[in-house]
């Protein structure tokens, strides 16, 4: 199928222009008589969801024989339905009144899995660059079976985990089970986020598009690119090309460079995050300039906790280095793999030596959650009441960068250099 692409570093589209391309590429597929299931981002990513779901019941509802969504939730948890409301303008009841169905994805709930593949040990010990040697299920979500086609539908931006989100990354994790979500993610913790956040070609999408392999349906993919809460970018098609070009127009739109590092950046979470295992983003993507020795600040006074799916893993874990977890493999390596990558995404690079962690950077939590459970996690606290946020704007060049609206622009040095574990200084003493 031709690939419909739309977009570049200079445009942005209106609602209308948007709704219009949206219907435009879809109207380019011939959807007659057949079932569709329709993948989407849940609440935490910035797309024109809303716009995009009715352009879809515009132009498939009197073409398709059957039309439902699948909420790509990952490891998150299920969308309300007041969120559904704000998120596509309809509650799972409405939905089902204009005829279509809206679902959540349970990732823990193995009645709605089914494993339609295994990549061996050998291919992992292959594609991962023999970081990981382990055979690993394949599991996904069982409806997919009960369509004709998928549609993918979601924003590309840099991304800690496969160097770029989207494409199928909407499979794995967002509509897969934990097994190879755990194992791609702790491949990404061991190549550690400087190294993996706006890399295009990486081991973990090696991992991901070896697993669309199994995937037993004809998929389609509808990827955008963003500037801030603007679409600049549309590609429509084979999810492979479509995400390969849409991953290109992010590098060039959603890369902030700088000259560079800074010894202190306030990094602000928007509202969309709502517990720190979203909000670490506004960590991994400033963590490239952050200098050696320097503080992060999440500042997000919403934050009340840690994790409603993982927080109780978390408060026993903390966060830590790649290479604490690796010193106490043991005592570890039960928790669930994708907990302890979060953990080292957050906490940063850093070494181990003599008993000790040195983590490179330091990162603050000025957060709802307390300073007790801050300093049980292993991060700092700063009590949110006392920042004041005009106090750090302006003093770039005293080395302080202020950040709104942080998560989604990835930072990076001009130079190209980014920070790497292996030539961090051996501790002393």
């Amino acid at each position: 199928m031709m690939l419909f692409a739309l977009g570049n570093e200079q445009i942005t589209f209106s609602p209308q222009k948007m709704r219009e391309h949206f219907r435009e590429a879809l109207a380019r597929h011939d959807w007659r008589g057949k079932s569709i299931l329709v993948i989407i981002p849940d609440n935490t990513r910035t797309a024109p969801v809303r716009l995009f779901f009715e352009a879809t019941l515009e132009e498939l509802k009197p073409k398709a024989k059957k039309l439902d969504f699948l909420i790509a939730l990952g490891t998150h948890p299920p969308m309300t339905d007041g969120e559904l409301k704000a998120h596509l303008g309809v509650t799972f009841q409405e939905a089902a009144e204009q005829g279509v169905f809206v679902y959540n994805h349970h990732f823990q709930n193995p009645q709605e899995l089914i494993q339609i593949g295994t990549i061996s040990r050998e291919e992992m010990h292959h594609i991962s660059r023999g970081l990981i040697a382990e055979e690993v299920p394949v599991t996904i979500n069982r409806r997919i079976l009960e369509y004709d086609e998928l549609l993918i539908m979601g924003p590309v931006f840099p991304h800690e985990v496969v160097g770029f989100s989207g494409g199928y990354k909407y499979f794995f994790p967002g509509i897969s089970g934990p097994e190879l979500t755990d194992k791609f993610h702790w491949l990404a913790a061991l190549i550690t986020n400087p190294k993996i956040i706006g890399t295009k070609d990486t081991p973990v999408r090696e991992v991901l598009n070896r697993a669309a392999q199994f995937i037993p349906r004809p998929t389609l993919a509808m990827c955008l690119v963003m500037r801030e809460k603007d679409p600049c970018g549309i590609f429509f098609g084979d999810p492979e090309e479509a995400w390969s070009q849409a991953a290109d127009l992010s590098a060039r739109v959603n890369i902030v460079y700088v000259e560079r590092p800074f010894h202190t950046v306030l990094s602000i979470a928007p509202t969309m995050y709502s517990e720190l295992w979203v909000g670490g983003k506004c960590m991994y993507k400033l963590e490239p300039v952050v200098a050696d020795g320097g503080t992060i600040i999440i500042y997000a006074p919403h934050i009340q906790e840690i994790s409603k799916t993982h927080g109780k893993y978390l408060l026993e874990i903390g966060y830590h280095t790649r290479d604490f977890f690796l010193a106490h493999w043991e005592k570890y390596r039960h928790y669930p793999w994708g907990v302890l990558a979060h953990s080292t995404h957050v906490k940063g690079i850093g070494r181990y030596a003599n008993g000790r962690e040195y983590p490179r950077i330091e990162v603050v939590l000025a957060t709802g959650i307390p300073e007790e459970v801050c300093r049980k996690i292993n991060l700092g606290y700063l009590d949110f009441r006392t920042i004041d946020i005009d106090a750090y704007r302006g003093r770039e060049e005293e080395g302080i960068l202020v950040v709104p609206r942080a998560g989604e622009m990835l930072y990076r040095l001009k130079d190209g250099t980014v920070p790497d574990i292996d030539k961090l200084p051996l501790p002393s003493g």
